[in-house]
Formats: structure tokens, sequence, C-alpha cells
């Protein structure tokens, strides 16, 4: 949807008692507003002239050249709550000039190669989910800017079975990657919020986590190999599982959110289909109790394929949501374990995860409410469009740290958010869970729900750098898995140094030397 996450049909009212507890914490109604047809909004007029339209159309056909107002209209930006305020507001809305679809890695690179001598910027389209904004449509320095939308490049162009790889064009959407594979028994078992729209490209451009990362790791661990076209020509890397010929320039692309190149073909690990797949929930005393438990299961080696937990605030409000099901009389802190693979393999690793959770402090809930958790998955973010549109601000941030110091990173952003948003007149709900995990630490997630104010993304803005603050202060990521875009970008000094921010601006300056791609990201 153009205003909203993913397609019209999963968007659902607000259940009477959720209403109910918006109107007892909020004091709003509830009612939802109502909304724009996309038809009805004003966009700034388009700036592209005849003649690079017309140079533009001859590098990937005329009809797959477009400045329509819908075109322009979806592709103005990512998902995050700014972005879809932005587009409630009834000023003319930013967006492209113009729409390009390239078929394959060789119009890609001429529509790059000639866009750098033309002065255009451009921002590379994969399923636009970014949350961080990633995809605004930034002119910087230049007076025509266009999207770059890569969905027809969307075929599996290799698949190795003996190796265990298959190789995507970038377009490829995630529901469209396990579709191919299974043909040929095979997964990609990459499953992050954004699943059902986000393409194999943007998982690679900004170093995605899955909710099984767990099991199969990060995104940016399955990737063997990439094809990038920049402006000025093309590079393939990845010959090997691992290779000693000097540092590994895939990871120069893998994260570059298209400010370095466009992937254009991407190589990654598969698995079998899972034989069997198991759930298990667990309670816990209280967040600490919990977090010293999956730990204690991660450095043990026994780490289940998902393996996440919810703090008290979070799972009393999930276990509100989701009415009288199973598990709803989980006290204090809900964990959600799931493991994949041979069904002697899932009942190993659960019994000895399971041995491990119990020991400390765990409750098995059975099954049920792991199940739970899942069938509603990737319908969370539906969520927060339906709190918008009854006046309810509802956003997330994402960090990682060490296990040595997450309790105190976890204190000090629900403090800078909490103390942020009450000074504006909005006290909020702050919410955590861990929903990554390493040996060496973890990832917390935080939902923040509070009143909407009359400006509300100064409201947003203001909390998200207090937060953003306290993270640099404390040592800990800007980002583990939401991606730096521009969101993020005046805190990456802080955490790469200033010398890191050289390195980045030489290499950009060697590979994009007009500066054409997607300005006002990643880099400060």
């Amino acid at each position: 949807m153009w205003d909203a996450w993913g397609v019209a049909s999963g968007h659902t009212p607000l259940p009477e008692r959720i209403r109910g507890l918006l109107t007892q914490v909020f004091g709003v109604s509830g009612e939802p507003a109502p909304r724009r047809d996309e038809g009805d909004v004003p966009l700034r007029p388009p700036v592209l002239s005849p003649d690079r339209r017309a140079g533009l159309a001859q590098l990937v056909g005329a009809a797959h050249l477009s400045s329509e107002p819908i075109d322009r209209l979806r592709h103005a930006g990512g998902k995050s709550t700014p972005d879809l305020l932005r587009r409630r507001d009834p000023a003319p809305q930013d967006a492209p000039d113009a729409v390009i679809f390239p078929a394959d890695h060789d119009e890609v690179a001429a529509v790059l190669a000639y866009c750098s001598d033309e002065g255009i910027a451009v921002v590379p389209f994969g399923g636009g989910t970014s949350v961080v904004g990633g995809l605004d449509p930034v002119r910087g320095d230049f007076g025509t800017v266009i999207a770059l939308d890569l969905r027809r490049l969307d075929a599996l162009l290799d698949c190795d079975p003996v190796s265990g790889t298959a190789a995507f064009g970038a377009g490829v959407t995630g529901p469209r990657a396990e579709q191919l594979l299974a043909e040929h028994g095979l997964s990609l078992g990459h499953f992050p919020q954004s699943f059902e729209f986000a393409s194999i490209g943007g998982f690679a451009a900004t170093r995605s986590s899955g909710q099984a990362s767990a099991g199969y790791g990060r995104f940016d661990d399955m990737v063997q190999r990439i094809r990038v076209a920049t402006p000025t020509g093309d590079l393939v890397l990845g010959r090997a599982p691992a290779s000693a010929a000097g540092p590994d320039l895939r990871e120069l692309f893998v994260g570059s959110e298209g400010t370095l190149g466009v992937l254009t073909e991407v190589t990654v690990r598969v698995h079998p289909v899972p034989e069997t797949t198991t759930h298990m929930a667990w309670s816990f005393p209280d967040f600490e109790t919990g977090t010293a438990a999956l730990r204690a299961v991660v450095q043990t080696g026994a780490a289940p394929t998902v393996l996440r937990l919810s703090d008290e605030a979070e799972t009393g409000l999930n276990l509100a949501r989701a009415g009288n099901v199973a598990g709803a009389s989980v006290a204090g802190c809900l964990a959600v374990t799931t493991f994949e693979g041979t069904a002697a393999h899932t009942a190993a690793r659960g019994a000895e995860a399971a041995a491990l959770l119990r020991a400390a402090g765990g409750t098995a809930l059975g099954p049920e409410p792991a199940r739970e958790w899942q069938h509603g998955r990737f319908a969370a973010p539906y969520l927060r469009d339906a709190l918008l549109d009854a006046g309810v601000l509802c956003e997330t941030l994402e960090t990682a740290t060490t296990w040595s110091a997450l309790a105190d990173l976890k204190a000090k952003v629900t403090t800078a958010l909490t103390d942020s948003l009450t000074a504006q007149g909005a006290p909020a709900l702050v919410m955590c869970h861990i929903s990554h995990t390493y040996p060496t630490g973890a990832s917390l997630y935080f939902t923040v729900v509070a009143k909407l104010l009359d400006e509300p993304i100064a409201q947003w803005r203001a909390a998200k750098t207090a937060a953003g603050d306290a993270i640099a202060a404390a040592g800990a990521t800007i980002t583990h898995h939401h991606a730096v875009g521009a969101d993020h970008r005046a805190w990456l000094p802080a955490e790469i140094g200033d010398l890191g921010i050289r390195v980045l601006r030489a290499v950009k300056r060697e590979i994009d030397p007009a500066g054409i791609l997607n300005p006002g990201k990643l880099l400060p």
C-alpha cells in the first residue's frame, strides 16, 4: 500500500478491547481516521527533460520508464512511521521524477553510466520496505532523481544442490525465492518481518537478519557471491566459500545500501527443506533471568533455529492483543523457540536446549504460544497502521551489544525514550525483546507506543535522537539489522570513526565519482 504496510487485504480494524485500552491509556477514541485515495495525493512536479527521458528510455525501452503519479508515489520512500506520516500530510509529496525498470544486469549498468554522465541521482529500489529512510528520493546536488526498480531481475539464475548454493536476480522477493527453491527441495530460511515484500538484493544491501538467524545466520552470513554494477564498471566478488586473497571486497557492498553500487545477482547458501519443525514456548520470572537462560543456550552451542525473548511489557501486551490464547496465563517474560531439521536432530537439540532453559529458571509452556507467535509474525506491522489511524504513535528501533552490557543498554534506551516522550507531553509504553543471539552478545528490539502529538514527525525524531545518543554513549551499534539509511547517518562516525568515514568516502569517489548513488544515505 502507498500509505501503509503491505497490502489492503492484510489490514483489519482494531479489536474493541484494544480500542478500549487506547482510550484508557492514551485518551484517544480508537476510531480510525479517514484515509486518502492514492489518486488524490499531490506530488511535486517531475523534473526530467525530454532529452533525458528519451536517453533513459533508449536503454530499457519506453514501456519500462514511468513518470506516472501512481508509480512515482509508490517509490516515494520506505515504510518507517515517519515515511507513513509524511504520506498523510496534505502538502505535496516528494517523489522521484521517474521510475525505471531495467531487465538485467547490463541494463542496470547502462542506466548507471548514463546517469553518472548526466548528473541524475539514482535510488535503487527493491521491495520498498526500508524503515530508516533508505529509499527517500534525495536529490542532493542533482536536479533530477530516479528510482531504479529491480523487480524485473526476478529469476533463479543457478541452483547447485551439491554445493548448497543458489544464485538469484536481486529483485526476487522472499516468498518467490522460497517457491523457486522448493522445486529443488531447498530453502533459504531467511524470514525477517519484511519477508513477504522485501527482495534478495535488499536483504544483502542492508545486512538483513531473519527470525531464524540463530539457526541459519544473518543474510550477510549466507551471501557467497555477488555481481555489482557501478557507474565506473562491474564487479563479481566471491569465488569460493572462503579466501585469503586480501580483504573480502564483498563486505564493501553487502551493507552498502545502494550507495556504492547496485547488487544485481546474489548467490546464497541454501539448505534442504527441513524434515521436521518443532515449537516450544517458555516463561521466565523476569527479563534478567530469561536473558541469562538464552546466553547459556547459545554459548553451549545448543541454540534453536529461532530463539527470542520478550520483556514483561511486551509479553503482557502481546497476550492482551491475542485475547484468550494458549499461554495467556504467562507471568513474567515469554520466550519462543523452534527447531528445524531431521526428527532425530530436532529431538536431540530440543532436549539439550530444554534442559538448559529449565536449569536457568524457565518453565515450559508447550508449543502453542510459540506457534501462535509464528502464525502472527508477518501480520504485526499492520497493527502499527491501525494505531496510526487511531491517533497512536507506534515505531521501532533496534541495536546490539555484548551480553555483559545488555541490561545496562536496555535500561538506558528505555529511559531515553520514556523521558523524551514524557517531556513532550506523551507518556509512552516502551517494550523490548531479544530477537537475535550470538555467543558474545545479542540484539535488542524496542517498540514504542505513545499518543500522537500535533507534530508527530518531530515528536518521534526527538525520541529517536535521544535513543540514538544513548546507544552511541553505551558503545552499542546504532543498528543491528535495519541499516543506516538516512535516519542513522548522524551516529555512524561515532561507530566507525572519522578515518572509517574517510575510507568509505574514498571508495565511493573511486566507483561513483559523480556521487549519483542513493544520495543522503549511509555516509554523513
